[in-house]
């Protein structure tokens, strides 16, 4: 009998593992795009007591939360794109008042840790851009479409 239960554990683990990779579950997506709304909201209307960060507008384009909800990841960018160490360091000096003003205003239980992480996603959309244009790849584009049309 023993050894039935530790099968049924074995099963229970196989069976969570395969979701291991599904990506983040519609809590931690709810979650995320709140925390980004109301750091987007509480950075616009200069609420932290840091006269440097509220001279920066930033974009907060995103917010991963970690599936126990203890962290989250903002991904953000000062408009422009320029002093963005300066952004950074405002932001991590500030990182205990940003993470109460959000707690108070979102009402939950448990407020995450807020980390932030630069947001390249312009700078990949540019290097793609540039792959595209580049001489190298518009001559392998041009032979799959001459071979297309055999």
């Amino acid at each position: 009998m023993q050894g039935a239960g530790k099968g049924l554990k074995c099963e229970a683990m196989a069976k969570n593992s395969k979701f291991a990779g599904a990506g983040p579950s519609q809590r931690q997506l709810r979650v995320g795009e709140l925390i980004r709304r109301t750091l987007s909201e509480v950075l616009n209307r200069g609420e932290i007591h840091d006269p440097d960060l509220n001279r920066m507008s930033i974009t907060v384009s995103e917010v991963r939360v970690t599936p126990d909800l203890r962290i989250a990841t903002a991904f953000v960018l000062p408009l422009g794109g320029k002093d963005k160490e300066e952004a950074l360091q405002a932001l991590a000096r500030n990182k205990g008042e940003i993470r109460h003003v959000i707690t108070k205003q979102m009402s939950v239980k448990h407020s995450p840790d807020i980390r932030f992480m630069l947001d390249d996603t312009f700078d990949r959309i540019e290097e793609t851009n540039r792959l595209f244009a580049s001489e190298a790849v518009r001559r392998d584009l041009a032979k799959d479409d001459d071979a297309g049309e055999d």
